[in-house]
């Protein structure tokens, strides 16, 4: 656990967004934003094609992990429906490490950087984190260039194993600070 003091599942309001702590009837929506190749082929630990009972059995876990202080992880809902996640999971003392993804017609919007600068709000003010890690795929310079825009730093690539596409890609890896200035733009 991060700290002694228990954080409550709570929602996040953004100008346009809505982030509420996952649940697991969230297992359906995620399995259909997965069914789509563009997405998944971006998350190293995800399958493809996705398998219902792996996704359901994940947002099981969600409530017990934001318990423990192991991982805060957020549906987005713009409007009346589930475009993605947002999490910080991995959560070992200080530090955690930052993942999104959205459906694709959700892409280009500004979304995933609105969703995300919100949760890095949340978990440097409210669960006192102090470093955040993230990566991409080498091939996705869309969300590297939404880790820079939130005041994240590139410090490394590494070989990664991509569970979805079946074969080691390079990740690009960025860090970072709570004293870090978070672009607001």
């Amino acid at each position: 656990m991060t700290t002694a003091r228990s954080i409550p599942r709570s929602t996040i309001e953004t100008a346009r967004l809505r982030l509420r702590p996952t649940s697991a009837a969230d297992a359906r929506r995620a399995f259909e934003i997965q069914s789509d190749w563009n997405v998944t082929r971006m998350l190293s630990n995800a399958c493809y094609p996705p398998n219902a009972h792996d996704i359901e059995s994940w947002f099981s876990s969600h409530e017990r992990e934001w318990a423990e202080g192991t991982a805060y992880r957020f549906a987005i809902e713009q409007g009346e429906g589930v475009i993605g996640v947002v999490d910080v999971d991995g959560i070992a003392g200080s530090n955690g490490s930052l993942g999104y993804w959205l459906e694709s017609p959700s892409w280009g919007k500004g979304y995933a950087f609105e969703a995300a600068q919100a949760l890095i709000g949340f978990v440097f003010s409210e669960v006192g984190l102090l470093t955040l890690e993230s990566g991409h795929a080498a091939d996705n310079p869309a969300s590297g260039r939404v880790l820079t825009r939130l005041g994240f730093t590139p410090i490394a690539s590494r070989e990664l194993f991509s569970r979805a596409r079946r074969e080691t890609i390079v990740q690009c890896c960025y860090t970072l600070g709570r004293g870090s200035t978070l672009c607001s733009q």
